[in-house]
């Protein structure tokens, strides 16, 4: 299997683009966070080498992004780029942004061939290499998202197709591995399939499917919705309470604005309660029938 046919500098190169395609996605995202150029740095670092830095610990090898300079600072360039480019249309709505959709899923694409190239360089079975690959390729954008405090997209059913376009470009590569017509060419071809199935996902809105729970309209781990009769609670009806441990704030939905006759309970508040089950002291408490209040 002639994986050290992959030359050290088209390696390098490879690399490069793909953590700069990362860390574009990264920058966009802190941008559209409002976060400060430092704050910017942080998650284009994040998203281009949070993956590489995954993979090199598993491997048990120093990760290249402290031995080379070239791996650190293309993501400030990335975000260099993004936060100071006025020309650049941003919407709110990442996946509705061309640029960022196909620079994300060019390095989607790159890692996932190089991380299950790497890896098989380093001994691993096909199967393992294959899963480094796909979370080598997933790793960045995930730590960039956990940083922003998002979910990350390869968790979310109503996101595009994430983690399958990985799977593909690192099992791609892998069954070339074993067929023996892993080269240049073929893991091209396997980048770019996972490339294209990325794209098409964004374009016609593949997913995932949702989870049983879901589909069944009473099933009990479904998050209820909220009632569309359930007035938010006033200022007049907020009372803070404050205790050393915790701040709490407690609410009290009044006659005058809960329904006429009914007893609401506004699914919205969450109910604080002790661990002997009890609710706290002074709250969960109703000022009147018609009333409920929650914290």
């Amino acid at each position: 299997m002639p994986i050290n046919d992959l030359g050290s500098d088209l390696q390098y190169a490879i690399d490069l683009l793909a953590i700069f395609a990362f860390a574009l996605s990264g920058a966009f995202l802190a941008v559209r966070k409002d976060f400060d150029f430092f704050g910017t740095i942080v998650l284009s670092e994040a998203a281009g080498l949070g993956g590489g830095l995954f993979r090199d610990l598993v491997l048990g090898v120093m990760p290249v992004a402290f031995t080379d300079l070239g791996y650190f600072f293309t993501p400030v360039v990335a975000a260099a780029v993004v936060y100071f480019g006025h020309g650049l249309s941003l919407d709110h709505k990442v996946r509705d942004n061309a640029l960022l959709s196909v620079s994300d899923a060019v390095a989607l694409g790159i890692f996932s061939v190089t991380g299950t190239i790497k890896a098989l360089d380093h001994g691993m079975s096909t199967p393992a290499a294959a899963a480094l690959g796909m979370a080598s390729a997933s790793g960045g954008g995930a730590l960039a998202s956990l940083v922003a405090l998002e979910v990350p997209s390869l968790l979310r059913w109503n996101r595009d197709l994430y983690a399958l376009p990985a799977l593909a470009g690192a099992g791609a590569t892998a069954a070339l591995h074993v067929g023996g017509l892993l080269n240049i060419t073929t893991a091209l071809g396997a980048a770019t399939f996972a490339v294209c199935l990325r794209l098409l996902a964004l374009r016609y809105g593949w997913r995932t499917p949702r989870s049983q729970f879901w589909r069944k309209p009473f099933a009990g781990l479904r998050q209820q919705a909220v009632p569309s009769h359930v007035p938010f609670p006033s200022e007049e009806d907020t009372v803070v309470s404050r205790r050393p441990e915790i701040d709490t704030v407690t609410f009290r939905l009044s006659a005058r604005s809960a329904p006429e006759g009914r007893h609401v309970t506004d699914p919205r508040l969450l109910m604080m309660r002790r661990a002997d089950g009890g609710c706290e002291s002074g709250q969960g408490q109703s000022d009147d029938p018609a009333g409920a209040a929650a914290t």
